[in-house]
């Protein structure tokens, strides 16, 4: 409140923001990160209307470490985008972390440059190897808008742009395409493993069970015309 009794609204003081529809406390993502006996502080902002990016103070630790932590502990929707590893976070005169001193974020790590698509491309372990992983790759061409473009297999989802909607899209088509149920595949299996290699290996899986059960099935009728 200002000298002329005027209320003036600065923001939440517990750091909740909205993201894509649903309420954070970037609090909760801050405290799963702290887990990490290796993460001395850590501070979580929302970039803009789709992403979060988490700066972490370790020097032992590795970006794909911080993903599966959050994988295993959180929400797709509360999964940092982006994971900046600092040697020492930038602090204010008061102690707190200096958020305007917070060095900018690689956006590049967001979506498919043309170089990292020269890149996927001459490094030919990293394309679809077999059919299965192509029509995956097709699929996560269309939901991320990469039309035209390369995505490594070895990629993460949430580290090209995607987050919890379109994974949720995603997994919808895997369902329709290849007709299995949720019970047997489960959308967090998916999400403890994004990527391409990853997702073809799970659905691969669904295949061989469905062949194993056809044969079983074949054979034990077989058996049962013999007996008569």
């Amino acid at each position: 409140m200002n000298n002329n009794g005027l209320i003036h609204y600065v923001g939440r003081r517990d750091f909740q923001v909205k993201l894509r529809g649903q309420r954070i406390e970037l609090q909760e993502i801050i405290q799963c990160l702290l887990m990490l006996t290796s993460i001395t502080a850590c501070v979580v902002i929302k970039w803009d209307e789709n992403h979060l990016f988490a700066y972490v103070q370790s020097d032992n630790i590795n970006v794909e470490q911080l993903r599966h932590h959050c994988q295993c502990n959180l929400p797709s929707h509360m999964i940092p985008s982006i994971f900046i590893i600092l040697e020492k976070l930038p602090l204010s005169p008061n102690g707190k972390v200096d958020r305007k001193c917070l060095p900018p974020p690689d956006l590049s790590l967001l979506t498919l440059s043309s170089t990292s698509s020269t890149i996927a491309l001459e490094n030919r372990s990293n394309l679809p190897q077999n059919q299965l992983q192509k029509q995956i790759h097709d699929i996560w061409c269309e939901i991320l808008r990469y039309i035209g473009q390369q995505i490594s297999i070895t990629a993460n989802f949430f580290s090209i742009g995607g987050h919890s909607l379109l994974f949720i899209e995603l997994y919808h088509r895997y369902k329709q395409l290849y007709d299995f149920d949720n019970r047997v595949l489960s959308i967090a299996l998916f999400l403890q493993q994004p990527t391409i290699l990853q997702h073809s290996q799970l659905l691969q899986s669904i295949t061989i069970n469905q062949m194993k059960s056809e044969h079983w099935h074949t054979l034990h009728i077989n058996q049962g015309n013999k007996k008569l």
